[in-house]
């Protein structure tokens, strides 16, 4: 698999496979990319958290496209590949000579998939887009935040994980197809229809003109559930079901409220919010936690990433995993997110310096 790629969302969805056991070749400008420079810098290091997390498990060769011998050596690696995953501007890489039909010449079953803000055609397909503008064009930012508040993006490359996850998942599909049938194909994968294709119904929402308030930590259609104050930090708790609001009236010494239903629950919800919140505020988050989870109710502390971290679950989920990076220093990264009782993924080895595998794979020294 080929990825020429910068940024996020390109490299996420070879992050992904890389993980899965592909054996993914990153091509990158001989300059370096952007992710190589974005803070936060791991201590003890040079070397940058986002840049070793999303280029694990992949190899390194150092080529310019635009340059003529580059671009031949490049086309060269594409002959032996699968996939070519690009998240350039659509018709940047054509402009080059490397679009999917060139590529096609090259490698007539290719899987060539295309990542970008707007998707290779329609009538925004042209314009610059990154995560954030893909967030506040879907409307995304709209629903986000307190209520009277102004628009809010997510705080993570929202659109660009999406969008490489669901790029992973396309050349997948379009792996098997091609083992079915001969076939390659041009997988075209947008931002904004990610954006859109998860958030939960929304744009058919929008399309009948109905309203789409914010929320903040509540749900509209679930009570309770939110964010609760305690004596040293605050509880989430989340109320789906009416037998669990059952439970939760006797253990807050309300049981006179039990019986009441989703539909009188959201009618009563400052009142009912506010018994809750009286409840809490006196007592530790932990003693809220082992409260509501005896009873089988849904509650969890209000963690910052430091908390997360030190957490014996994610231990034992080997979310964080111990690597030496190419500078010698042990770093824990972020460890893949799917397990599997056959093919375990790990963190096998760390993001290779800018053209480490050139040697190996266009016959020639580091540029």
């Amino acid at each position: 698999m080929i990825e020429l790629t910068t940024s996020w969302a390109g490299p996420m969805a070879g992050c992904i496979l890389a993980d899965f056991g592909a054996r993914v070749i990153k091509v990158e400008h001989p300059a370096g990319e952007v992710m190589r420079r974005q803070p936060h810098g791991i201590p003890g290091s040079d070397l940058m958290v986002q840049h070793e997390t999303v280029n694990r498990n992949k190899q390194n060769v150092a080529l310019d496209v635009r340059d003529p011998d580059d671009k031949a050596a490049f086309l060269k690696l594409c002959e032996q590949a699968d996939v070519l995953i690009e998240n350039f501007k659509p018709g940047t890489l054509a402009k080059w000579g490397l679009g999917y039909r060139d590529i096609a010449k090259v490698k007539p079953d290719i899987v060539y998939v295309s990542i970008s803000g707007f998707g290779q055609f329609g009538p925004l397909s042209d314009r610059a887009c990154y995560d954030p503008i893909a967030q506040n064009y879907c409307g995304w930012t709209s629903v986000a935040g307190e209520p009277g508040a102004g628009p809010l993006k997510a705080p993570t490359y929202l659109a660009d994980d999406l969008a490489g996850l669901h790029a992973a998942l396309g050349l997948l599909a379009a792996l098997r197809h091609r083992d079915r049938t001969g076939e390659g194909q041009h997988v075209d994968v947008a931002l904004t229809d990610c954006l859109l294709y998860t958030s939960n119904g929304n744009l058919t929402v929008g399309a009948y003109g109905l309203d789409l308030p914010k929320t903040g930590n509540q749900f509209l259609k679930a009570m309770p559930a939110n964010t609760y104050p305690c004596a040293d930090g605050h509880a989430y708790i989340a109320t789906l079901l009416d037998t669990h609001w059952d439970a939760m009236a006797e253990l807050i010494g309300r049981s006179d409220l039990s019986g009441l239903k989703l539909a009188e629950r959201l009618e009563r919800r400052e009142e009912l919010n506010g018994l809750l919140a009286g409840w809490c505020a006196p007592r530790p988050v932990d003693e809220v936690i082992a409260a509501f989870s005896a009873r089988g109710l849904a509650v969890t502390r209000v963690n910052t990433y430091a908390d997360v971290a030190a957490e014996p679950h994610i231990a034992a989920r080997d979310m964080l995993q111990a690597v030496r990076l190419s500078d010698g220093v042990e770093a824990k990264l972020t460890g893949p997110s799917v397990k599997f009782s056959r093919t375990p993924t790990t963190i096998r080895h760390p993001a290779p310096p800018i053209g480490q595998h050139d040697p190996d794979l266009i016959g020639r020294e580091k540029s």
